[in-house]
């Protein structure tokens, strides 16, 4: 069994194994009372005012307590991120980055600008950690790019992919969770999906181009494709001559 978790942990794509890996040792740790919380969660003013700069990375690891939905979430995230560094991003490890730093800023920016909304910035004051909403992102954004497949939720009752982001909001709100959270996330994966998916074919323009920069860091394998071979019929010529 050990080793079997083992295999399974190393077969991981790069990111899918480093993501999960800080959101467990983070929850854990919190869980345990060797990490506060506090020093975790996204604070505008002590990011703003301290240069507490960290806070911007740290409130997407921690998964708040370890219960039923802290599960599911380890669940989705180690499943659907994997899929799409394995499927959709194959040997496009600097691409499937950009698309999790697109998630963060988006969301990131969006909890900051709906704090300052009147009659929204009371709602939005409460999302302290983003971890929830970046995993539904990436449920969101591999649901668009496989609608059309059968799942079933629990044994419960069967669905299309395209309705697993509301199947996961249902449930979040059934176990107490805030909707807000999962809707940040839908909202942000629609966003990802419409530039980087919808976008392009109506304009033929990629306004999310992975940077050069970020690129670099990443060694992609080469993901080769095999080629038909095509063999040239001899001319009549060729094949009468002695």
């Amino acid at each position: 069994m050990a080793q079997a978790v083992e295999d399974w942990y190393k077969q991981m794509p790069i990111i899918t194994r480093t993501y999960l890996t800080a959101a467990i040792v983070t929850t854990v740790g919190c869980s345990l009372d060797i990490i506060s919380p506090f020093n975790l969660c996204l604070h505008p003013t002590l990011v703003i005012k301290n240069y507490q700069f960290w806070r911007l990375i740290t409130n997407f690891l921690f998964f708040r307590k370890m219960d039923l939905d802290f599960l599911f979430h380890m669940f989705f995230l180690a499943r659907y991120c994997k899929l799409l560094e394995e499927n959709s991003f194959r040997g496009r490890t600097a691409d499937f980055f950009y698309m999790l730093l697109f998630g963060a800023t988006f969301l990131t920016g969006t909890v900051l600008v709906g704090g300052m909304i009147p009659y929204l910035s009371e709602s939005f004051a409460k999302i302290i950690f983003l971890s929830n909403s970046l995993t539904l992102m990436m449920v969101y954004v591999w649901s668009k790019q496989n609608p059309f497949i059968h799942m079933s939720f629990l044994g419960l009752f069967t669905f299309t992919a395209a309705y697993l982001p509301w199947v996961l909001l249902g449930f979040s709100v059934f176990v107490g969770a805030s909707a807000w959270v999962d809707l940040l996330g839908m909202i942000a994966g629609h966003a990802y999906y419409f530039l980087e998916d919808v976008y392009p074919r109506m304009t033929g323009r990629r306004p999310l181009k992975t940077p050069s920069f970020i690129k670099a860091l990443f060694a992609d394998d080469v993901v080769v494709v095999a080629q038909p071979l095509r063999f040239a019929v001899p001319q009549v010529d060729e094949v009468h001559q002695d």
